[in-house]
């Protein structure tokens, strides 16, 4: 784990070497069925032997399955090499892979979510120091080790805060008694509140249902909060003790210091929705971006990787120039300079109980995807990724507003952009259990104190227990 200005150091230097490019989330895990699809195998290329072996990628983003399918169809036509793409349905991605792995016929490329992931899943992971892949990786110290070994290589950097509709906002500023007159004065708590409280006063004038969309807190779709919100007021806590993130002892406890910090925003969210918090339990992150999309609320809380979401809703109303982000602020001191939440928590895996062959092709895969000018194209354009390898120049730059500003912000001097702390949180038991809490809180059937209670108990037993 990486302090924040460690990670501003990576990201400065990756801009640096015009390498980085756009990306998508991870999803939690439930349970569900996954979305099988084989590439095309038709035509046989000389330049692929039969026996070169074949690529089975296990996708956790099904958002990015579309893609994925056409770009795997694409490298099989020109290479002759089978490859299969399955996508896990959203929240089930841990219980499919333990299903797929255990198979005869078992992934090749898998991902993992860090430190925590590999240590659920080292005992399948091969060692890539030597890949090319690796060699490409800007910043080799983003990578998973242990000991010499390489496990887990990062492919994409992300961003993430509240997203905003500036064609709404600029209509908002403009009015009577506006609480603001840019989104460059919206630059605390305070001040976000002050807005978003007059903006639902006025959401009739403005043409919305609610000025947030809807706080999706269905089971298997509320990684917005339980993970991304919580990791706010959790790097304010370990800045706060000045916690090495990079032992454990040092993080198998916490106090949730900053709870009061995590409730002032989470609750404008819900006061101030297109929905009433008793029916967020019913909402999923696509109703929430197409709510987004549709013109029906002015801001909500994902990453950049959820342009793609905006601008595939049949009816979107939202150009892409109108896309803004905003950082989460929650009332900290000094919180004027925060920028958005970046790092990466997403990496790749190659299965060491594949065939020889099956690694190879595996490898040789993700080597065309990160360095072909074709593989670049699909990366930046199709996935919307912000990928860490140094064969990303400048005309590699993402085509989507949203990574273009998480660019823009990692560049930004004056800015203290908050690092990707949730990599170190003990098990998705831990995530399930504080969204579950959280949704009983915004239907009124659990008090914020025993949430509290049970974050800082859940985390305490589940380090405990995988570090057994």
């Amino acid at each position: 784990m990486k302090s924040k200005r460690i990670l501003a150091i990576v990201l400065s230097a990756i801009l640096m070497i015009g390498s980085l490019v756009g990306c998508g989330n991870n999803a939690p895990s439930s349970t569900g069925t996954a979305n099988e699809s084989n590439a095309s195998t038709a035509g046989e290329n000389p330049a692929a032997a039969g026996d070169e072996g074949k690529v089975y990628f296990f996708n956790f983003k099904p958002e990015q399955d579309e893609a994925y399918q056409a770009i795997a169809a694409e490298y099989t036509e020109k290479t002759g090499v089978p490859v299969k793409v399955v996508t896990a349905a959203a929240g089930t991605y841990e219980q499919q892979l333990r299903s797929e792995i255990a198979k005869k016929d078992a992934p090749t490329i898998f991902q993992i979510n860090g430190p925590v992931g590999y240590a659920s899943w080292k005992q399948y992971t091969a060692d890539l120091s030597g890949s090319e892949i690796y060699k490409h990786l800007a910043d080799k110290s983003l990578a998973i080790t242990e000991g010499d070994g390489v496990y887990g290589i990062p492919f994409a950097i992300e961003g993430y805060g509240i997203i905003v509709n500036n064609k709404i906002m600029q209509a908002y500023f403009a009015m009577s008694g506006a609480k603001a007159t840019s989104l460059e004065s919206i630059n605390t708590f305070a001040k976000l509140k002050e807005v978003v409280e007059d903006m639902q006063a006025k959401k009739a004038e403005l043409g919305l249902d609610g000025v947030f969309a809807s706080t999706s807190l269905m089971p298997g779709e509320d990684w917005r909060w339980q993970t991304h919100l919580s990791n706010v007021p959790l790097y304010y806590e370990f800045q706060s003790s000045g916690a090495d993130l990079s032992d454990p002892a040092a993080t198998a406890k916490i106090s949730f210091q900053y709870n009061e910090k995590f409730k002032n925003i989470f609750d404008l969210y819900l006061n101030n929705s297109t929905v009433a918090p008793t029916m967020t339990g019913s909402k999923s992150v696509n109703d929430s971006m197409a709510e987004f999309a549709l013109g029906k609320a002015a801001m909500v809380q994902n990453g950049n990787w959820a342009y793609g979401q905006i601008s595939g809703v049949e009816g979107n109303v939202v150009s892409a120039e109108d896309v803004r982000f905003l950082p989460i602020y929650v009332g900290m001191d000094s919180e004027s300079n925060q920028g958005l939440c970046i790092g990466t928590e997403n990496f790749f895996c190659i299965n060491k109980n594949a065939s020889e062959a099956d690694q190879k092709a595996s490898l040789d895969f993700l080597n065309w995807l990160y360095t072909s000018e074709e593989g670049k194209a699909h990366v930046t354009k199709d996935l919307g990724f912000i990928a860490p390898f140094d064969s990303f120049t400048d005309k590699d730059k993402p085509a989507d507003p949203l990574g273009q500003q998480v660019m823009e912000w990692s560049a930004n001097s004056n800015i203290k952009n908050v690092p990707w702390n949730f990599t170190i949180y003990p098990s998705q038991q831990f995530k399930d259990e504080f969204g579950s809490n959280l949704l009983l809180y915004a239907q009124g059937q659990m008090e914020w104190k025993a949430v509290v209670d049970a974050m800082v108990s859940s985390w305490a037993a589940e380090k405990a227990a995988t570090a057994q």
